[in-house]
């Protein structure tokens, strides 16, 4: 379980540090979702350098997390679990009917109107070109049901979803862990997916900007990893396969959810396919040379049978140290950039 009792000095820091009206306005609408300085600017209403003195100071107390994303900076929360559970109680005793945060919660809601819109507007010049891929293999709601068999009613404590794309899987998950991160190469798919978190209401899953062969987060730290339909755009799926077993906790699982090998030469001409799918057994076979022991291998074939159809197949893999799996970890550690 996670640590959530904080010892004397680390409480105190922690609350001298929210004991600011701006901080604590802030912290207060960082506790709903990522937001970036000029966010933040505008739903205060006050000077850049003050907003960015105050979030350095919260950042220094790890009350908040600071991330980069291009030329953008975002905040949000700690992954201290003590931190978090802290802020969680004391937002709880704050009446959220004073004219001064009602106002803020009116302005975040501008923010993310904007932001939902945004992302709208991507996904909608986009769509038709993931619909028509959708359309040649099993529904997406038969692949979502056969993943979350596999993952089985045991709640996870930390979820990373690499090639995150719209976020789908962190809304599909996240009522079943404690913290979720989401990371992709994409700034354009990662607005989408930040809209769609906020939109549903989904505070304990964040995106971040990232490389699938270099990932920017801790070692050994989490329960459960997922690859969905990232494998066939990657020049060295392997390498990135060793790269998310590197981030497994001990006995943690690892699932993979990809296309069965096809020749639909259209997906590489036009939809950035690098591979025309994967068969069960090699790419169990790398699962294994990765470290993992190969848990099962599921094949789900398209609504209608069709040589021009594709076969989604789920590869469910677990640590090898699942013996060590009971040992204490410490929280997710998101690197700073």
């Amino acid at each position: 379980m996670l640590q959530t009792r904080l010892d004397l000095d680390r409480a105190l820091d922690a609350l001298k540090a929210l004991g600011e009206p701006t901080r604590l306005r802030l912290v207060r609408l960082l506790s709903n979702g990522d937001l970036t300085v000029t966010d933040l600017v505008q739903i205060l209403g006050q000077s850049q350098p003050r907003i960015s003195r105050h979030l350095k100071l919260l950042v220094d107390s790890k009350i908040l997390t600071r991330y980069q994303e291009g030329a953008w900076a975002y905040f949000r929360l700690s992954d201290d679990a003590g931190v978090a559970a802290l802020v969680e109680r004391l937002m709880e005793q704050i009446d959220g009917a004073d004219p001064t945060l009602k106002r803020d919660a009116e302005r975040l809601d501008d923010v993310r109107t904007d932001r939902a819109a945004r992302a709208a507007d991507y996904f909608a010049q986009n769509a038709d070109s993931w619909d028509r891929i959708r359309l040649l293999h099993a529904p997406d709601a038969d692949v979502e049901r056969r993943l979350l068999d596999r993952i089985g009613e045991a709640p996870v404590e930390r979820l990373l979803d690499i090639g995150t794309g719209t976020g789908r899987l962190l809304e599909l998950l996240a009522g079943r862990c404690s913290r979720a991160i989401g990371i992709d190469a994409s700034r354009e798919m990662l607005q989408v997916a930040r809209a769609k978190l906020e939109a549903g209401g989904i505070v304990n899953a964040t995106v971040r900007l990232g490389d699938c062969y270099r990932l920017p987060v801790q070692r050994d730290a989490f329960d459960l990893v997922t690859l969905h339909q990232v494998l066939h755009h990657l020049a060295d799926p392997v390498a990135a396969l060793r790269e998310a077993a590197a981030v497994l906790a001990p006995g943690g699982r690892l699932a993979v959810v990809d296309f069965a090998p096809h020749h639909l030469e259209f997906l590489r001409d036009h939809h950035a396919h690098l591979r025309l799918g994967f068969g069960a057994e090699a790419l169990s076979a790398q699962l294994e040379e990765a470290g993992l022991e190969v848990l099962s291998v599921d094949r789900l074939g398209p609504a209608h049978p069709d040589p021009d159809r594709l076969t989604v197949t789920i590869w469910f893999a677990r640590d090898r140290r699942a013996a060590l799996a009971s040992a204490p970890l410490d929280s997710i550690a998101v690197e700073k950039a």
